[in-house]
Order: C-alpha cells, then structure tokens, then sequence
C-alpha cells in the first residue's frame, strides 16, 4: 500500500468533483479539469473526503503497478483540486543584456540575442503577465489552474534560451540558482 496513496483529500469549499465512468472531473473557481483513474484503483467520494484503494477485485492485475498506480492517481487528484481552488503560479525571469519580453493577449514576444524576434503562443488556459522595470530583469508571471500544462509551458519557455553556466545568461525560474564555471582564466598552469 503506497503510503502516499492512503491519505485523504480534503474537498476544500466550492469544489465539487465527480466520478463516473473511470473519469474523475474536478470543478472549482478557477477552471474544470478531468483526469483518468486505472481501474484498479477505486475511487470513493463521501463526507468532504476523497479516498483512494487499491481494487482487490482485479487480482490478476500486476501488484506493483497497482501500488504504483495508487500513490500517483492520489497525487493527480489532489494537484488538480488545489489547482481550481487555489491555482498555480511561475516566474521566469530573463537575465542577459538586450534580453526583453512583452505579451499581447497570450502571445508572448522575446528578443532573446538571436537574429529574430521569437513569438510564442500560450494555450488559452494560461495567464500570462510580463513586467520590465529599469535596472532589474525582465520577467513573466504564468498562472493556470493546471499543474501538469504549466509546468510543461514553462520548461518550453525556458528551452528558447536555457541559462549557460560562464555568464548565467538566460531563462531561468526566479530564485533559481545555476552553478557557475570558471572560464579557461582560472585554469592552473
């Protein structure tokens, strides 16, 4: 039994959330999302809670999966209900000289160094704010009520430009911290 999978979801309020036909669907204030459930892992919403098991009907199933299965499904499901009642937020930030951003709609314009402008479409279910002050680094605010689909809009961000490890220039989470080399200067002779 997955030690994660065993707890419970709270239902916070102004969440409701379904369950049929191995589908479970996730309504809340910021948005709906819906996530597959494996049938062998039973699904059962009562008193505010939700609560995971492993189906003991479907013996012929792989063990391991299903304790796999467990965890990972509770995980989904509990990233999905804080994701429509609290939400998701990222900042990236752009350090480099000549570096900008700027957003219409969502449609995000970067000047990262290269020859061209590169323009970069976001799915509708992202907000997006950029904000450049002088003397500090350009950055994006993403919000989405969708762990999975942020995270993967933010790690495509980031690849446009990643953060090289001499200068530190590039897209990088804020706060993030890369390590730094030492040019070929501080090489021993």
């Amino acid at each position: 039994m997955s030690r994660i999978g065993k707890l419970p979801i709270n239902i916070p309020a102004g969440v409701t959330i379904t369950h049929k036909d191995d589908i479970v669907t996730v309504k809340g204030p910021k948005g709906e999302l819906s996530q597959y459930v494996n049938p062998a892992i039973k699904v059962t919403i009562d008193e505010g809670q939700i609560t995971f098991e492993e189906n003991q009907d479907l013996m012929a199933d792989n063990t391991k999966q299903r304790h796999a299965f467990h965890g990972l499904y509770r995980a989904l499901i509990n990233n999905m209900v804080v994701g429509v009642s609290e939400g998701y937020k990222k900042t990236l930030q752009l350090v480099g000289v000549g570096f900008r951003v700027s957003n219409t709609g969502n449609v995000l314009e970067f000047a990262l160094g290269y020859s061209h402008a590169i323009l970069f479409v976001l799915p509708k279910e992202i907000k997006v704010e950029t904000k450049s002050e002088r003397n500090q680094d350009p950055l994006i605010m993403l919000e989405s009520c969708d762990k999975q689909l942020l995270g993967q809009v933010c790690a495509k961000i980031r690849s446009l430009r990643k953060p090289e490890p001499y200068k530190g220039k590039g897209i990088r989470f804020q706060g993030e911290v890369v390590r730094r080399k030492s040019g070929k200067s501080a090489s021993a002779k």
